[in-house]
């Protein structure tokens, strides 16, 4: 495997990237029955399923759609769910993958942010197929998104390098202390519940101050997942505010985390 992977050490960062998303890609379905099916099926699932569940038996009510005028809880929930489970299945391969893949840190030198990078494009990949599936859903219901493609294109990619910057952290963290994997889904379930997805940004009018500051203003996925909303739901283009932010965000993310990978990238093969 690592001989078809890596032929050579001078081959290019860009061809083992590619020869590892596509195996990353590759395995995701490995021995399933309905293979890549399962993009098109998750989404359309969770469309049902939390629409009846807090749409209809908890009564949580959406905003309308300025200007779409769309008023269906399904709807507005995985156009913030899905970049959601963008980031939390990114981040936990992203985390896990350097051990993983210890054979070939061992055994051939390459450059190792690849293996993060390679989780993390596989990923961009099936989401990229499920926010296609939720658009057309969309476009059947009336939504006319098609004008809004570029952007969420251009959304998708800053939150991709948003992600990989957090998960070359995660990587190098979990090589050298292993509990980083598993303190990450602890973190991961609170930063959820931290974030507007399951309810409106209004459910927390009249809350304390701090607590909007730290859930809305502070935290990054708020205002990604708000951005997703304004295109997709609303039919709108986020603010410049929205824009700047999300783009400082994803730049320092990954300005930090580079330079972490860099620092600890020379002893990995060691601690593994």
């Amino acid at each position: 495997m690592a001989a078809r992977l890596l032929p050579d050490a001078s081959e290019l960062p860009t061809e083992l990237l590619w020869n590892l998303t596509l195996r990353e890609l590759r395995g995701k379905f490995k021995r399933s029955v309905l293979g890549w099916l399962w993009s098109v099926i998750n989404p359309l699932a969770s469309i049902a399923i939390y629409t009846i569940v807090f749409g209809v038996f908890l009564g949580v009510s959406p905003p309308v759609g300025d200007p779409s005028g769309l008023h269906v809880y399904g709807f507005f929930l995985v156009c913030g769910l899905l970049p959601w489970t963008f980031l939390t299945n990114a981040l936990t391969g992203a985390a896990q993958s350097i051990t993983a893949n210890e054979g070939l840190v061992k055994k051939v030198y390459f450059p190792r942010a690849v293996l993060p990078g390679s989780s993390t494009l596989a990923w961009l990949a099936s989401f990229g197929v499920e926010l296609s599936v939720l658009g057309v859903v969309l476009l059947a219901w009336g939504n006319m998104i098609l004008p809004w493609i570029p952007v969420v294109l251009v959304l998708m990619a800053i939150e991709a390098i948003f992600v990989f910057g957090l998960g070359l952290l995660l990587a190098a963290g979990n090589a050298y202390f292993r509990d980083v994997q598993h303190f990450l889904s602890i973190i991961l379930n609170i930063w959820f519940y931290s974030t507007p997805i399951l309810y409106p940004p209004s459910q927390l009018d009249g809350q304390p101050a701090l607590v909007r500051l730290v859930i809305l203003d502070l935290n990054p996925m708020a205002i990604f997942v708000d951005s997703y909303r304004d295109v997709l739901y609303h039919l709108r283009m986020p603010t410049g505010m929205q824009w700047l932010l999300m783009t400082l965000i994803a730049l320092l993310t990954l300005a930090v985390g580079v330079a972490t990978f860099r620092r600890f990238e020379p002893k990995l093969a060691e601690e593994l």
